[in-house]
This record gives C-alpha cells, structure tokens and sequence, in this order.
C-alpha cells in the first residue's frame, strides 16, 4: 500500500467509521469488505440477504470480524426511509414509489448515509455511474452553493500524488462551473495532505492562443480567483507550464504555481478521462476514483472494471471525508 493510504489507513482507523457497500452480492465487494472488517479500519454495511452473502463469502473464504448486513425489506426502521425520502422529494415520490425505489440497494444505502445510520457510500462496481449518483443527487444533494457535483482521481505513485479533476461527471462545464470544480478539488487535495496548487489546463497558456474554449479557461481562472483569493489557483496553462519549473520560467515567470502544481483541472470531461488513464497506463499511477465532490456527505463511484484493492482504497477515501466533514461542521 502507498505511503498516502498507509496515512490514510492510520487516521481513519482511529475512528472507525462504517461505509455502506450497497453491492453485498459482488465477489470484489465481499472480498474488500472481509479485508476491511479484518484489518478493523472500517465497518462494511453490507446491503442484501444475509444468508445469501454469508454463503457466498464462506465460498470465497472471506471471513468478518465486524459487519453488518441489511436486508431492505426486512429492515426495521423502513418505515422512516420511506417517510423521510418522501419528504426529500417534496412530492415527487409517493409512499409506494418511494418502497420500491427503497428496494433498489443504491436508494437504500443512499438512504442510510442520509439519515446518519452509515458514514459514507461506495458503489459502482456492478453499477453505472449514473445508478450511483442520481440517488445521491437526489437524497443527500450538493453543498449549499454549489450547483453540481464533480468527479475527480487521486493520482498516486509512491510518495507522488496529485489530483486531476473533473474525470467523470460533467462533459463540458462553463466558466462558473470550471471555476466551482476548481475550488471544489482543491478542498479535496487538502483531505489528502496536499497543499493545494491549481493548475487550469489547455492548449494555450496565458493567451498564446486565443479561441473560445481558451478564453473559458482563462475566465474560470480569474472566477476562481475572486472566489478563494486564499487558494493558488492560475491558468489558462498547457500542461507543461504548469508542471515543469523550466518551462514555466520560460512560459509564465509571473505565476505563482513556478511549474509546481498539483491538482490540475481539465477543460472538459472528454480531455480529464483521458488523461487520467494516460496517466495511469502510461506513467504507472494508480487511479483512486473517481472520487464525488460537492455532496453534503460521502458517496463514491467505482469503475465496473475495479479490483478488489480498488474497492478497498475508495472505501477509506471514503472514510476519510466523512470523519474530515464531522470535524469541520
């Protein structure tokens, strides 16, 4: 395990939060959870038939030091998902929809996490991204001023790490929302012991080219700045402005970034996915994520192509936000 995870591994068991995996029928899922509940980092909520995973985990020889395991329509507080869901939809769910709906074991995991019964929410591993989210937009919905959710990597290589961002959700945001992920990853950076320098990517760097996509960057940066003049936020920057000193004095001598950034924003959806998996394919970097920013609580999305390791790591992420969020409300 990576410096970053043994750090992370150390604070979260300290605190020893429950996740709620909603997934309890995949292999990857109970493999995880039986190495989490062993190493007693975190507690797996396990969410299906108890003797339908029990049977499966003995098969697989995963064994449990502490779990729990609910099934949605035996659970004993239904009753108050299902009123209280019907209240966060504000009449757009009925009592029945929302019992079935409640069925559906990302909808009742969400749940959970809303009402406090668990710390966080991993998905994803036998889900598309858009059967993980939409119950979190709709339950625990986004932070107050920010309009939507991102998704970004924790881009980890031995005592290298970075942050790229948004990976996952928004195939082309506007300059406000460029300038909301921006701030939103940097506060995600500091979760994990980074300092936050932002870097906003494109092809041009301080108006060496100009064009629409150029200026939508440029005025991000400068949103961004206004917002958090705290933070180091600066762009537009090609990727090796922002990354090499050398070329950076050549480039932009004025930035405070020097060529030393590490969280770095891409312009659109289509240019963060692939360079994350460049990175990750190429420069051997492990991927963690993506990770959901935005959220009044933690809910994250796994890739359908996970491992068990992968499933593992985002669980303490994870952890990690939600023992960060208590100590900051």
């Amino acid at each position: 395990m990576s410096d970053l995870f043994t750090e992370i591994k150390a604070q979260v068991k300290s605190h020893y939060p429950n996740v709620v995996l909603p997934e309890g029928f995949d292999e990857r899922i109970l493999q995880a959870a039986g190495q989490l509940s062993n190493d007693e980092v975190v507690k797996p909520i396990l969410v299906g038939s108890e003797t339908e995973i029990f049977s499966k985990a003995k098969e697989l020889g995963v064994t449990f030091k502490d779990v729990e395991i609910i099934e949605p329509k035996s659970y004993k507080y239904l009753d108050e998902l299902i009123a209280s869901f019907v209240e966060r939809r504000k009449g757009k769910e009925t009592e029945d929809s929302a019992r079935e709906k409640l069925m559906q074991e990302n909808y009742f995991g969400t749940m959970l996490v809303h009402l406090d019964k668990a710390d966080g929410l991993v998905s994803g591993a036998a889900h598309s991204t858009g059967d993980t989210v939409r119950p979190a937009l709709q339950i625990i919905k986004t932070q107050p001023g920010i309009k939507k959710t991102s998704g970004v990597f924790i881009m980890v290589k031995g005592d290298k790490k970075f942050v790229f961002g948004d990976c996952a959700i928004n195939i082309a945001p506007n300059a406000e929302e460029l300038a909301e992920i921006a701030i939103a990853t940097a506060e995600t950076a500091k979760v994990f012991g980074l300092d936050p320098k932002v870097a906003m990517l494109s092809f041009s760097t301080k108006g060496s080219a100009s064009s629409i996509e150029t200026r939508k960057v440029s005025e991000a940066t400068k949103l961004a700045q206004q917002a958090r003049p705290d933070l180091v936020i600066d762009g537009e920057f090609q990727f090796d402005a922002a990354f090499v000193p050398a070329v950076a004095q050549k480039k932009a001598p004025d930035s405070p970034l020097r060529g030393e950034a590490n969280v770095f924003i891409f312009p659109s959806l289509e240019s963060g996915n692939l360079g994350y998996k460049i990175a990750q394919r190429l420069g051997g970097y492990d991927a963690i994520g993506p990770i959901l920013q935005g959220l009044n609580k933690p809910v994250n999305d796994l890739s359908r192509g996970c491992n068990v390791s992968d499933v593992y790591k985002l669980s303490l992420i994870t952890a990690m936000q939600s023992i960060t969020r208590k100590v900051l409300a």
